[in-house]
């Protein structure tokens, strides 16, 4: 890469050098000098000069304040803020004292109070005292523009950070500007709630308390809490977070701008739902089940003792089946118990993960800068890897292609390729096609393959890892030991249930495998835990334990039950990730997988993927043909439905159509159709995607009843007349 040119920039009475065309605001921070700001927000795009907080005096250019947020650095330029400049420090006090015109006086009772950029600034900008007298304007308030976020219009400043952010980061074009002059007001469209995988952001967007998250409205103060650093474990991205905590609870979820991965955006599944650490079915105490009066609770010494009894008399195999959201320690844990101290143990893995794509590894960020992203699969990306979808847009926005076949690619330089297929196809196909392209070694290329679980690329690892060989399995199931509260709310593991002598179940709610469980352990959410966790990019990242759990941590209980059968399991997640490191992880000490964790090299991995890794191939849709995706949305699973405020966010039933299909069936969005195969069908509303490929229809899994493969599709009067 060429080095980019500098040039001198005199800011007050420093000098500086930076790349040409660095923007005013930073280019002051490299001389230690700061302009203050409101609107500006570089992650949002082109700065806009709403505020005019950074209003500063410019040599050579006319004599008034110019706004430092629009304005590059230039060779020679020479700078005055309001250190230096009368003009300056006055345009500044002048536009605080304009915001402040109409502003309420409820700092004391603001949920911004003690964190607000508008009372940081008003202290070293403002004038001290005020010349109105007249009364000010009022709105409603709050508003509560969904479930999740209440508006309070009357502290807005018309920054417009909310706005831009809807416009032109997740492009939802749900928030927009109202009204004009001193009658302007921030609302949704038509009214409508603000819905979308990542409203939550403009909480954090906003300089003042306009926008608020209704869950931490009068629930701490910044001089109560403390905020934890960890990684968020409700999808693969594995998004850098700070959870805010009071009293030994959770509070709130802010993003932790780690800008390889996330950016500093969260999506609301990962920002809201962590109230359901506090649900009313959460279990905290072992249920046992007693012959005539279902489950019971017993003390642990009594469950470990059922559960040694369970895993001694098992006389069939025993089965495992993991969820995909262990931390990499709680599944080496209970693998190296099962697999080293039983005979016959066999393992479900959450999904293939292959290694294939090692050699092709990129940071996430990497798709914002490509020349063209090839998304293949069928399952909407932003319902697997919502924060993906962003730096495909961001992509997009820059000029990228973005096609969902390779075939066209050309003689494009930087090419990312994106699988969000339906499970089970795994990273050996992408890697497949990027080892076809050759992607391997060029400067830009490569590929992701999105998991469907939060952690099953380190679930592999860690199992891979305590035994190097599968047990020969016996034909019966002895004992069936479900991980996990996606494990445990599988319609496929509960049939499997039905053929197992007795059944163990590590879950946080119990109501999930109450009917059909002989022991159920408690579980812990990901925040009640220490540990790693490998994401969708193969990054290891250290989740860090913000609460106390309400139960013993899985490896106390692990290790426990593992010196039992004299198999030697650490308690301590540090302890057991270097056992971990040792084997998968170059002998990487816990302590320095850090806060902020670096994309780690794969300098073994193969370019060439054998054949035989791929999976076999889906049955594809003929002409005319549709096959039905059944995913599993973004704001499903046993978390979501234990919060309230994001019942709003969940699917609606319906099925989506190609713009292709649809025309040929003659089916408009709003229609009701029906959709059968081999004698069983579904009605549901059609809503018509222009951006599906023909042969192919989407619906949530929880409203696809079962259907999958190659099914029919028409309206439903022309069934009913049929």
């Amino acid at each position: 890469m060429s080095t980019p040119e500098l040039v001198r920039v005199r800011i007050d009475e420093r000098e500086v050098h930076v790349p040409k065309g660095t923007g005013l605001v930073e280019t002051a921070l490299a001389a230690g000098i700061e302009i203050p700001v409101f609107c500006y927000e570089p992650r949002l795009g082109a700065p806009i000069g709403a505020c005019r907080m950074c209003l500063v005096e410019v040599e050579g250019l006319p004599p008034k304040p110019q706004a430092a947020c629009t304005m590059t650095a230039t060779d020679g330029m020479v700078v005055k803020t309001a250190r230096t400049s009368q003009m300056a420090a006055d345009a500044q006090n002048a536009t605080l004292e304009f915001i402040l015109v109409n502003h309420p006086l409820d700092c004391p009772v603001c949920d911004k109070g003690g964190e607000c950029p508008l009372q940081d600034l008003t202290f070293r900008y403002g004038p001290g005292n005020t010349r109105m007298s007249f009364e000010k304007l009022t709105f409603e308030k709050p508003i509560p523009i969904s479930p999740t976020i209440s508006l309070d219009r009357e502290r807005c400043i018309l920054c417009y950070r909310c706005t831009r952010f809807s416009e032109d980061v997740s492009e939802d074009g749900q928030l927009v500007a109202a009204n004009r002059g001193a009658n302007s007001v921030i609302t949704t469209f038509e009214d409508l709630p603000y819905t979308g995988a990542f409203t939550g952001n403009v909480t954090e967007l906003c300089p003042v308390g306009a926008l608020l998250p209704t869950q931490y409205r009068f629930e701490g103060r910044p001089w109560e809490i403390v905020d934890v650093p960890t990684v968020c474990g409700l999808c693969p991205v594995g998004c850098n977070v700070n959870a805010t905590v009071r009293e030994g609870k959770v509070k709130r979820i802010l993003s932790r701008n780690h800008p390889e991965i996330d950016e500093g955006w969260i999506c609301d599944k990962g920002r809201f739902a962590y109230t359901h650490l506090r649900a009313d079915d959460r279990v905290v105490e072992p249920l046992q089940r007693v012959r005539r009066s279902g489950l019971a609770p017993v003390s642990w010494e009594q469950a470990i003792e059922e559960a040694e009894r369970l895993l001694r008399t098992a006389r069939g195999r025993v089965v495992t089946v993991l969820s995909g959201s262990e931390t990499v320690e709680q599944a080496y844990a209970l693998g190296k118990l099962l697999r080293v101290g039983l005979e016959s143990h066999q393992a479900t893995l959450p999904e293939e993960i292959s290694g294939a794509l090692d050699a092709y590894r990129l940071p996430l960020s990497s798709i914002r800068d490509a020349d063209v992203v090839v998304v293949l699969g069928d399952v909407p990306v932003a319902e697997r890897a919502p924060v993906v979808d962003l730096w495909i847009k961001s992509a997009r926005r820059k000029g990228a292609r973005i096609l969902d076949s390779a075939d066209d690619i050309g003689d494009a330089e930087r090419v990312v390729l994106v699988w969000s297929g339906p499970g089970g196809r795994g990273g050996a196909t992408v890697a497949k096609l990027a080892e076809k392209l050759g992607l391997a070694g060029r400067e830009g290329c490569g590929a992701f393959y999105l998991p469907e679980t939060p952690n099953g690329r380190g679930v592999a690892d860690a199992w891979a890892a305590c035994c190097d060989e599968e047990a020969e399995a016996a034909d019966s199931i002895g004992l069936l030991v479900v991980s996990g509260d996606e494990a445990a709310a599988d319609d496929n593991v509960r049939a499997l249930a039905e053929q197992a002598d007795a059944t163990i179940v590590i879950s946080m709610f119990g109501g999930l495998a109450a009917g059909w469980a002989d022991l159920i352990l408690p579980g812990t959410g990901y925040l009640e835990r220490d540990g790693t966790f490998v994401n969708l990019e193969g990054r290891l990242q250290r989740l860090r334990r913000t609460v106390e759990p309400l139960c013993p941590d899985e490896l106390e209980w692990i290790s426990q039950l593992a010196a039992r059968f004299d198999v030697d399991v650490a308690p301590y997640a540090a302890a057991v990730f270097a056992e971990v490191s040792e084997r998968v992880y170059g002998g990487l000490a816990f302590g320095e997988v850090g806060e902020r964790a670096p994309l780690r090299g794969y300098p073994e991995a193969q370019e060439h993927v054998a054949r035989q890794a791929l999976p076999a191939p889906e049955q594809k849709a003929k002409r005319g043909e549709i096959r039905l995706v059944a995913y599993k949305p973004l704001f499903s699973g046993a978390a979501v439905e234990r919060v309230t405020e994001l019942q709003f966010q969940r699917p609606q039933p319906e099925l989506e159509l190609s713009a292709d299909d649809a025309r040929r069936r003659k089916i408009a969005t709003g229609d009701l159709v029906t959709v059968g195969s081999n004698g069983s069908a579904i009605t549901l509303p059609a809503r018509v995607n222009r951006r599906l490929r023909a042969g192919i229809a989407r619906v949530a899994i929880e409203h696809a009843e079962g259907l999958g493969g190659i099914v029919e599709v028409a309206k439903a009067e022309e069934v009913v007349s049929a």
